[in-house]
């Protein structure tokens, strides 16, 4: 009996996958015209953090930079749409993909200095870059200083002086980011870039071997979060409609939380930073009257889902089912004769 092999990357989970992604899509697609404005705003928040936990994932699971200084690129992006939109009257939408091309151009020059620190000593450089961003950003008295400031009423009527289109405007932006942040991660892992951080993460030596260049690879990936996570920076403070330094550069809402839902969800994983984002809001819906505590709580779930599942719940649930909604891994299958 001759077998014959093909190799295949979709599966029915992963078709059963899309079609949900698909469904899902159109329904958040619809909000305004079933969710009030109080809903709206918390789903612009859920879709920040979701792609911000995307982009994270990407440079610790796969590319094996693990940053603890994201926030330097969510408050550039926020100073970017704020100086851009009150200085030089530009669309607060446009002004979100500047930010954006900003701030990956800023990181080319930058990421090579970091890429000379290893391990533990990336992650302070990373820290140490968006306390720098902080204070610099702190004296400049345009953009209000230390206090911060408020986005003019002239920029906000720039949009629409319909409030209600406005805060729909707003709202598709910021499902429109998320989900364009999660094809971008799903695509470029199906690339051959996937492939080669794959290798990367798995042996450096390795790959150098193979003939695959780590820094100018590992270079591409960091700009490209960089500028994307500026651009949900700017969503950010523009939902927000003010900024200030500390809030800007907080490395407790923008690193801190979105480091524990990559680990709750699962490091490494497509499908985890998703499932770690709902149940990270959903503890924040439950646990947020408790003060103080709902952070230690937070902080005890976090050590217990590190000590029981290092792989994160979804990692788990694929472990134990072999089942994979976004499979970027080709998958070798026999026809017998």
């Amino acid at each position: 009996m001759e077998q014959q092999f093909e190799i295949r990357r979709s599966t029915p989970a992963s078709r059963f996958g899309m079609v949900l992604f698909v469904i899902t899509i159109a329904v958040l697609a619809l909000a305004p015209w079933w969710a009030g404005r109080a809903n709206m705003r918390l789903l612009g928040e859920i879709y920040s953090f979701m792609a911000l936990a995307c982009l994270w994932n990407l440079l610790a699971g796969y590319t094996g930079l693990v940053s603890v200084g994201q926030q330097a690129w969510v408050g550039f992006g926020g100073y970017a749409l704020f100086a851009l939109a009150m200085f030089l009257g530009v669309h607060p939408l446009l002004a979100i993909v500047i930010a954006g091309f900003a701030a990956a151009i800023l990181a080319l020059p930058i990421a090579p200095l970091l890429f000379r620190l290893n391990g533990a000593y990336f992650a302070i450089g990373t820290w140490v870059l968006a306390e720098v961003f902080r204070l610099s950003f702190a004296q400049v008295s345009t953009l209000g200083g230390g206090s911060g400031s408020s986005l003019p009423t002239s920029v906000i009527t720039q949009m629409t002086k319909n409030r209600d289109l406005r805060e729909m405007m707003i709202y598709w932006t910021g499902l429109a980011l998320a989900v364009g942040t999660l094809l971008f991660v799903v695509l470029l892992l199906r690339s051959k870039i996937g492939l080669a951080l794959t290798a990367l993460r798995d042996s450096e030596i390795a790959s150098d071997s193979l003939g695959i260049s780590g820094q100018r690879t590992k270079l591409g990936v960091y700009v490209a979060v960089s500028g994307i996570t500026a651009m949900i920076g700017a969503f950010i403070f523009l939902q927000k409609l003010r900024i200030s330094p500390d809030a800007a550069f907080s490395v407790n809402d923008w690193t801190a939380y979105v480091i524990f839902i990559a680990v709750i969800g699962g490091i490494g994983t497509i499908e985890g930073p998703i499932i770690g984002t709902i149940l990270f809001f959903l503890l924040r819906e439950t646990l947020a009257d408790l003060g103080t505590a709902y952070l230690v709580i937070l902080g005890a779930v976090a050590i217990v889902i590190m000590l029981k599942a290092p792989k994160g719940i979804w990692g788990i649930f694929a472990e134990k089912t072999g089942l994979s909604l976004a499979p970027i891994r080709r998958h070798v299958v026999f026809h017998g004769r």
